[in-house]
């Protein structure tokens, strides 16, 4: 999945809008006494990340409209609100949030299916200020939509992240670490045959690749692992 270019975009968000259908037959099955419980992210339960995948996608269709129109449309107004509205839509009942969710799924999807393909190309930024072309934001969804599928600890296991987000993902998390010039270290997927170091080669780290990626990231302690892990720190 090539997620800078204006190329493929169709296949792109045909694997978005299938990540979306699993997340939310999971959500489906939850009920409101589900909700309150913790996620795998310290702090927040699952409605909370409920109420930020609902949220990011918002954010997200306003990246696509400064890409559409030119007119420069941030991905959430400031910090604090984002924070704010994360923390509002927590404590929803079952009910609102699935609603929500699928609504604010299908807004974006819907925007981004009908953007001009000369629009992919537009330069917008991200809500750290990074400056990226439009079509990066299709990637960004998906990974929100397979990330906190997992964050919501109902057994969706990085095991089951399809074989394209995984590949990219390991890829991508490899090089966030090497730009932050930490701990070197290589990894070495044994069931894909990706290799890739962070770094200066250091310490060798093997497993399959979905097991990698949930480690880089920071979902994972790497215990199905092998090699002297290095302590990484925060993905991002």
């Amino acid at each position: 999945m090539t997620s800078d270019a204006p190329t493929g975009i169709s296949a792109q968000l045909d694997a978005v809008a299938a990540a979306t259908a699993r997340l939310l037959d999971t959500v489906t099955e939850l009920r409101d006494a589900d909700l309150v419980e913790p996620s795998l992210l310290p702090g927040w339960t699952r409605g909370h990340v409920l109420a930020h995948l609902s949220r990011n996608a918002d954010s997200l269709v306003n990246l696509l409209l400064w890409a559409r129109t030119g007119i420069e449309t941030p991905q959430y107004a400031s910090q604090f609100l984002r924070e704010a509205d994360i923390e509002a839509g927590a404590p929803r009942p079952h009910r609102e949030q699935l609603e929500d969710l699928t609504a604010a799924s299908e807004r974006w999807l819907a925007l981004a299916r009908v953007m001009p393909e000369d629009r992919w190309a537009v330069t917008v930024r991200n809500r750290q200020g990074g400056e990226i072309p439009a079509a990066r934001v299709v990637w960004m969804r998906y990974l929100e939509v397979e990330i906190h599928h997992t964050d919501l600890a109902t057994g969706y296991a990085p095991s089951r992240w399809p074989a394209d987000f995984t590949d990219q993902l390991l890829a991508q998390a490899v090089s966030d670490r090497a730009a932050r010039n930490g701990t070197g270290f290589t990894v070495k997927a044994t069931d894909t045959g990706f290799t890739a170091s962070a770094g200066d080669p250091g310490t060798v780290v093997t497993g399959p690749a979905a097991a990698l990626a949930a480690w880089l990231i920071g979902r994972s302690p790497g215990t199905d692992l092998t090699g002297d892990l290095p302590d990484l720190g925060a993905w991002k």
